[in-house]
């Protein structure tokens, strides 16, 4: 017997961004909340008045949608960052980006004020199918953006080109015109990944018409074209026993492997990472191997952004404003981008801000087909009891793992 239960009869509100700096995405498009009416009815829809939003009210308001600055009715408000503690409503239902389970210490308060106001949270992380895989995000998003501004990066470095910034255009398509007017020299090009992040900059890559080679032939041939090559775990990790890889242990025992990366730095002229990095794997990308006389590395665009993690030249966040520094080999140290010895690095770590309108066309395609149904089917795929952290002022089960994090103890 199914005891989640949900009313056949929800009003839905789609909150207006708080944080800063501002973010311009939204859960839903003004096409997409046509959609789900269509497909579901018994929604009732309120959009919260945004003068920051991609998509103005009278967007919103010329689909027959009510745009208000009370939101207090609705049941479910969704939004994309974390929802500064002032404007939580308490006793609703609210899907947002937390960034709190991982126990990030800034967010630790805003987590105690969802237990205190006794609100539902489903952190849009925690949507997952019963094999534990994200149902939802922005992580294409992240790649195309990513992808667009490592060449970006690598004209500016080398004054061959200096496109646009991906923010100043309107969609995917003209990032692609942009990057087809600027013919790369005979460089090579390693991505990293497996997963959205990485088929996002893969669509750049190919948009672009550069052409892509196996492992083999990337490590040992030359070319007379730009060329790239798209590399997964077993590429560039190795077990230390000198035994196969074997990517089932890897993942449940990583500490028994090393990075296998420096082939590919040896090579590389750019790296773009579009890989997910697990607690104890190997470091992929060492400052041993950037100060390396042998390595070629020139441009990282570190999409993954994973501070003091795997790639060694990422020291910082940068910014949608200032989006590349340089990275000094010799002495582990930031300096100016074009440092005629330094390792230019693209490090922006909210990608998807800068292609607003394609990303929240996307991220709403596919929480209507995954998420919404849950809200009418009893959950029968058990979405929601899977994502949801906090219930009655408490966390749940699933995710009680946080209670220490939430006491302030680690």
């Amino acid at each position: 017997m199914n005891l989640y239960k949900l009313p056949k009869k929800m009003k839905f509100g789609i909150i207006k961004e708080r944080k800063t700096p501002p973010d311009r995405r939204v859960v839903f498009s003004p096409d997409e909340l046509v959609e789900l009416k269509n497909q579901f009815p018994n929604a009732e829809i309120k959009v919260e008045s945004s003068d920051i939003r991609i998509f103005t009210d009278e967007d919103y308001k010329s689909k027959g949608f009510e745009v208000s600055d009370n939101m207090t009715d609705c049941d479910v408000l969704l939004g994309v960052k974390e929802v500064p503690i002032s404007a939580l409503i308490p006793n609703k239902k609210y899907f947002f980006f937390s960034h709190t389970i991982k126990k990030q210490s800034y967010n630790r308060d805003l987590l105690n004020a969802i237990l205190d106001k006794n609100i539902e949270l489903y952190d849009h992380e925690t949507i997952v199918n019963e094999k534990n895989h994200r149902l939802i995000g922005f992580g294409r998003y992240a790649g195309i953006v990513g992808a667009y501004n490592g060449i970006r990066a690598f004209g500016l470095k080398y004054d061959l080109f200096n496109i646009a910034k991906a923010e100043a255009l309107p969609n995917q398509k003209a990032l692609i015109e942009r990057l087809r007017k600027n013919r790369l020299p005979n460089i090579k090009i390693v991505l990293t990944g497996r997963g959205k992040v990485a088929y996002g900059a893969k669509e750049m890559l190919d948009a672009m018409q550069l052409k892509e080679v196996s492992v083999e032939d990337y490590l040992n041939k030359n070319y007379d074209q730009p060329v790239y090559t798209f590399i997964d775990v077993h590429d560039y990790n190795k077990r230390i026993d000198g035994k196969p890889f074997d990517k089932k242990e890897f993942y449940s025992n990583p500490e028994g492997y090393v990075s296998d990366f420096e082939r590919f730095s040896e090579v590389s002229d750019m790296l773009i990472t579009g890989h997910f990095y697990g607690n104890n794997a190997p470091i992929i990308l060492s400052k041993e191997m950037l100060q390396s006389p042998k390595c070629k590395l020139k441009v990282v665009a570190d999409v993954s952004c994973d501070i003091d993690g795997p790639i060694a030249c990422t020291l910082r966040p940068s910014t949608i404003a200032d989006p590349v520094y340089g990275y000094l080999p010799k002495e582990h140290k930031e300096v100016a981008f074009d440092h005629p010895s330094a390792v230019t690095v693209m490090a922006v770590d909210n990608l998807p801000c800068e292609l607003p309108k394609d990303a929240s066309e996307g991220f709403g395609k596919v929480f209507l087909e995954n998420v919404i149904p849950a809200f009418f089917n009893d959950d029968a795929d058990g979405v929601l009891a899977r994502a949801k952290m906090t219930e009655n002022g408490k966390l749940t089960s699933r995710f009680a793992y946080l209670q220490d994090y939430v006491d302030g103890k680690e």
